[in-house]
């Protein structure tokens, strides 16, 4: 008896452990479509500046908007964050999770070394994850901090402009 539940464990646990993975991407899928429906004005600008679908676009903000609220302290992000509504939709878009080699690997060990090149390289890696090229966060950020800077004051585009050089 013992024998045959140890099997039924074995198998439970090959089906629930690939399928997990499944579950953490359409999480992230509606949290895009949730982040686009919320914030379709600055999604709207970021699929047309890159080309992009909304969701690509609602998780290139989130990635990037995540980058920021790494180097801001609360109170400064808070600021960044009232200018932008669906914030907390738009960093659950964002692509998680890394990968122990490969690209993936080589971009974590990156950022560990801290400053503005690991923050980037970490949102260069979620926009490949999210079907986008790298060099797009050089077209995201002007956008983002544009739109900040309209619906924020010039102050909060400026904290915004700072952490994403």
């Amino acid at each position: 008896m013992a024998r045959y539940s140890c099997l039924a464990l074995a198998c439970a646990l090959l089906i629930v452990v690939p399928a997990s993975n499944g579950f953490a991407q359409a999480a992230q899928d509606a949290a895009a479509a949730a982040a686009a429906k919320e914030s379709p004005a600055l999604v709207g600008e970021l699929s047309k500046s890159m080309s992009a679908t909304p969701e690509q676009s609602a998780g290139a903000a989130g990635a990037l908007f995540g980058v920021a609220k790494s180097r801001l302290n609360a109170d400064q992000f808070s600021q960044v964050a009232k200018a932008v509504p669906g914030m907390d939709s738009l960093l659950k878009a964002a692509p998680t999770g890394g990968g122990g080699g490969g690209l993936g690997g080589a971009l974590g060990a990156a950022s560990q070394l801290g400053g503005s090149a690991g923050g980037l390289a970490n949102a260069a890696a979620a926009f490949s994850k999210l079907g986008l090229s790298p060099d797009m966060v050089s077209k995201a950020v002007p956008v983002l901090v544009s739109f900040v800077t309209k619906s924020g004051g010039a102050n909060v585009g400026n904290l915004l402009a700072g952490v994403l050089k």
